[in-house]
């Protein structure tokens, strides 16, 4: 079989259903044009959910089922950890950590295709805004990306790790950032997908990107900044990250080299 010339991923966070301002006409935008790229993954960090209500959760359900993609990984925010809204999140999207393994190709420097491995954590403290892994949890980390070795690896999450440009004073950085940095760069991450500030931006850090989405579907947004969406084409020698207007349909398009892994 021949090694497909892309891998393409879609990643839309804080939609924040409940919110006042969430805007549905925002929300079928995305769905419609995430379909209509056809994207290979989609991952949705979190924040689906303005208080972590369960009807806040059947809507943000009822979207999501409209997506066009056989492999969508969703993860829980500060905002659904609200009012003990977490079990809630368990009950309708699954484990608040958990990794999925996709037998997807994705071209590597070597022209072999590979798999992709997704660990997903859980970044939130409940009715609180800051974010946390927690020592308790950097084995379990460490161990699920042993487990991933040699695939394309993706670790999401819904704070941010970086700061980011454009979002005022740093208040909700990930409390343990460094140890959890330095555990992705030791098993040579390729990708960290987050959400949370509203501002889409993305950073290279230690040979592997992070990313970080806007809001989707409000008009929760900071200065000039539009809702918006993210898309992620990956080649054998680039990921090419694109930020998609929810609003226009206006996007901009910016493109990082991978690095080999040893």
């Amino acid at each position: 079989m021949a090694t497909p010339e892309r891998f393409r991923i879609a990643q839309f966070s804080d939609i924040h259903c409940g919110d006042p301002r969430f805007d549905a006409g925002l929300m079928e935008n995305v769905i419609t044009r995430v379909n209509a790229m056809e994207p290979d993954l989609v991952l949705i960090p979190g924040d689906l959910t303005v208080n972590g209500y369960p009807d806040e959760f059947e809507l943000a359900r009822e979207w999501i089922d409209r997506v066009e993609c056989p492999h969508v990984a969703v993860l829980i925010g500060n905002h659904d950890a609200r009012k003990v809204g977490y079990v809630h999140f368990e009950r309708i999207f699954g484990d608040r950590y958990a990794t999925w393994d996709f037998s997807l190709a994705v071209p590597c420097a070597s022209g072999v295709a590979q798999g992709v491995s997704v660990i997903g954590l859980d970044s939130s403290k409940p009715d609180l805004d800051d974010g946390e892994i927690g020592r308790h949890r950097h084995r379990w980390l460490a161990e699920r990306l042993d487990e991933a070795a040699g695939r394309f690896s993706v670790v999401a999450l819904h704070h941010h790790l970086v700061s980011i440009p454009g979002t005022g004073r740093e208040r909700n950085v990930v409390w343990d950032a460094g140890e959890v940095l330095e555990i992705l760069a030791d098993h040579e991450v390729d990708l960290v997908v987050a959400g949370h500030k509203h501002v889409p931006y993305t950073w290279p850090v230690a040979d592997m990107l992070v990313v970080t989405s806007g809001t989707a579907t409000t008009w929760r947004t900071r200065g000039t900044t539009p809702p918006s969406f993210t898309s992620m084409d990956v080649t054998c020698d680039a990921i090419t990250v694109n930020v998609h207007d929810s609003a226009n349909g206006v996007t901009s398009t910016a493109s990082f080299a991978r690095r080999a892994k040893s």
